[in-house]
């Protein structure tokens, strides 16, 4: 759930710790931006709206994260483990038991490893690899002299902040994953069972995430995690990874889960998952691990390159780490994009015909994002959790996937995946779900949502879209009195029909430059549609000029002309109108409330349908 939508469902008292860190890190930061949200607000952060928040949390990030990571050099009572558990894809939303009962069985299952782990190295188990077992013992020898030392000048045990930045160095330059370094550390370092108030409330405190004492729920916004998620290592969602290792051949797998010591008896899938829970980094994975020592820089580069190319991700970079960079990019922007790949709508039907075709699948989305809901196959708690249709499909065996195939008859040869997503794509929702790209003719994001416009029909395309959105609202979008009335010269592009010989004219037009600026032009064609329309007896209520935006000059040129009587609409107002309608009590939409502005603004309509946008 996005930072907003986090703010939007806690009080002001819930936000608190939140807010007092935040507006620590605001005081010290210089920038510009940060500058102006804060002055606007005389210098209040209670004053500052929730989408301002969230801005300023974005323009704070590292300073956030640096205090985090400073806190867990501190050693915070377990943060390690507390971080380990948040950020895992389906944690983002939980209740106070659910995330006791992960605590729980998180310690539980640590104590049981531990021990495990540390009974292979002290037994020089033949199925360590020699020079990993002597990374091991160097680690351990180094976190017990770093815990102990005190002792000797009679003060408690711990690990100061100092010792804690050489481990982390030197961990990460044994190549230790996260779960190698856990196990060793508390073999050392105490585990002791916490209380789960007294770890809301510390979590609370440090702003790491936000609880909700009227639901006993826990939110831990998106941003947060992938903030939290670099701190630890792991710098893309466990899904993308997976994404990865899936596409990789098992001989590779293999490679991965001998050099951090995972049970070959194990099957492809459960090394995969192994190696996700045991927080590898990708750098490291991509970086060294599925490669055969002797492998060349160049073949190794080469490797790499395909890996982009299977993600569709366009192979650049210099070094191998710039390329696994490029990858990291890749998957953070997917996951900060809102889009789903099909519409709503079809996700929606995707759920209800898994749930009744593959059933199991409701408990493999359970057991593999750790959800607390029973009944998990539904698109709107999925998304609320960022788990998207090709998310949900990747885990499913290739034989059930066929199955559905066959079931709902869709191809099953090619990529299965893919064709199952294709036929679920409902073009008209989602090209709607695409508006605002359409009317800025952006042809190249269109593409990468699956799009393929020509270029001659965004103009009938854009138009189409509108016409469904005001037809949506409850307008009589009357299309017979629009041919009795359009001339060979003059077309208008959309007719509401109020009734009593009364109508509103709209015209579209879409802008690659996004603000539209051609007031004379569009000014002499409204008035001709003006004349058409007067002719036949009918009176001109409002003309409503849609399009992506509008410059400065055309709204100021728009307020002084009296004659026109015209409002301008941008693409983002009349989709958020449209949306938020949605949730009001009305059937049709209050036409008045078209006639009061010149630039529409969608707060006021919104706010006067007592809609929440």
């Amino acid at each position: 759930m996005k930072l907003l939508s986090v703010l939007d469902n806690t009080n002001t008292l819930e936000k608190n710790s939140f807010y007092k860190i935040l507006d620590t890190l605001v005081e010290k930061n210089s920038s510009l931006e940060v500058s102006e949200i804060i002055n606007t607000n005389n210098r209040e952060l209670k004053n500052v709206d929730n989408e301002n928040i969230s801005k300023l949390f974005e323009l704070t990030t590292k300073d956030y994260q640096e205090l985090i990571e400073s806190t867990l050099e501190n050693s915070l009572s377990q943060l390690d483990i507390l971080i380990d558990i948040i950020i895992r894809d389906g944690n983002c939303i939980m209740s106070r038991e659910w995330f006791l009962s992960l605590y729980n069985s998180e310690l539980k299952n640590l104590k049981n490893n531990v021990k495990a782990f540390n009974e292979l190295i002290d037994n020089e188990d033949k199925n360590i690899n020699p020079q990993r077992l002597r990374d091991y013992k160097i680690y351990r020898n180094c976190t017990r002299i770093a815990f102990e030392n005190d002792g000797q000048n009679n003060q408690d045990y711990k690990i100061t902040h100092d010792e804690y930045s050489i481990l982390k160095v030197l961990g990460k330059s044994l190549g230790l994953s996260n779960e190698e370094i856990r196990l060793i550390t508390y073999n050392i370092v105490p585990i002791h069972t916490r209380d789960i108030d007294d770890i809301i409330k510390d979590l609370k405190d440090l702003g790491v995430l936000l609880y909700s004492k009227k639901n006993y729920t826990v939110y831990i916004p998106d941003e947060m995690v992938r903030m939290l998620r670099e701190i630890r290592g792991r710098y893309i969602a466990d899904k993308y990874f997976r994404r990865i290792l899936l596409s990789q051949k098992d001989s590779v797998i293999n490679l991965i889960a001998r050099k951090h010591n995972i049970d070959h008896k194990l099957d492809s899938k459960q090394k995969i998952k192994r190696i996700l829970s045991e927080g590898i980094s990708i750098y490291d994975c991509l970086g060294d691990d599925i490669f055969k020592e002797d492998v060349l820089v160049s073949d190794r580069k080469k490797e790499i390159n395909s890996i982009m190319e299977g993600q569709g991700i366009k192979p650049k970079g210099t070094t191998i780490e710039d390329k696994i960079d490029l990858i990291v990019e890749h998957f953070n922007e997917l996951e900060k994009d809102e889009r789903v790949g099909i519409s709503i709508e079809g996700y929606h039907k995707l759920a209800l015909d898994l749930k009744t075709i593959l059933p199991k699948v409701n408990t493999l989305l359970r057991e593999e994002f750790e959800l607390q809901q029973e009944n998990v196959l539904d698109s709107e708690i999925l998304l609320n959790y960022n788990i998207k249709p090709r998310d949900v499909l990747e885990l499913i065996e290739v034989a059930d996937l066929k199955e559905f195939a066959n079931v709902k008859e869709i191809k099953s040869r090619g990529n299965v995946i893919d064709n199952i997503i294709d036929s679920y794509t409902d073009s008209e929702n989602l090209l709607l779900e695409n508006f605002i790209l359409i009317g800025n003719r952006d042809l190249a994001e269109l593409k990468n949502n699956g799009i393929d416009i020509p270029t001659s029909e965004f103009g009938n395309v854009y138009e189409e879209l509108t016409r469904i959105m005001f037809n949506d609202l409850g307008f009589n979008v009357d299309e017979e009195l629009k041919t009795q009335l359009n001339t060979s010269k003059d077309k208008i592009d959309i007719l509401l029909n109020l009734g009593n010989n009364e109508v509103i004219i709209v015209e579209c037009k879409t802008a690659k430059s996004s603000n539209y600026n051609k007031f004379s032009s569009v000014t002499r064609q409204i008035k001709s549609y003006h004349k058409s329309v007067t002719n036949n007896n009918y009176r001109v209520m409002k003309t409503l000029l849609v399009a992506p935006d509008f410059s400065e000059d055309f709204v100021m040129n728009c307020e002084m002309d009296l004659e026109l009587n015209l409002s301008l609409i941008t693409s983002e107002v009349l989709e958020n109108i449209w949306e938020g309608f949605k949730l009001a009590k009305h059937s049709t939409f209050p036409v008045n409330l078209l006639m009061r502005d010149v630039l529409i603004d969608d707060n006021k309509i919104l706010k006067a349908l007592k809609v929440k946008k």
